[in-house]
C-alpha cells in the first residue's frame, strides 16, 4: 500500500488491489476515514469514515483538496485511469 502523502501523523495511501473509483484512504491513531478524489481537480468527497470527529474529517478535506491532482496521478499510476 503505497503512502502518497503524510501529514500531523495522517498517512494517506491507496491500496494496490483496491477498485474504481478513485479514492484515497486516511488513518491515524486507529481511525480511518475514505475520500474519493473526484478526479481530476477534485474537491474531495467523504465515503466513509471510522472514528475520525466531524472537525478532523474538515481538517483532512483541507489537508487534500489541494493536492488532488496530485493524487489523481497517483492513482492512475496505481490502477490505470481513475
Amino acid at each position: 500500500m503505497p503512502t502518497l502523502h503524510t501529514f500531523d501523523g495522517h498517512r494517506v495511501f491507496v491500496p494496490t488491489n483496491d477498485h474504481r473509483p478513485a479514492h484515497v484512504h486516511v488513518v491515524k491513531a486507529g481511525n480511518e476515514a475514505i475520500f474519493f478524489l473526484n478526479c481530476p481537480a477534485g474537491p474531495v468527497g467523504l465515503r466513509e469514515n471510522h472514528g475520525f470527529k466531524r472537525s478532523q474529517v474538515a481538517a483532512i478535506e483541507r489537508e487534500l483538496n489541494p493536492i488532488v491532482g496530485r493524487l489523481c496521478a497517483d492513482w492512475e499510476s496505481i490502477h490505470g485511469e481513475p
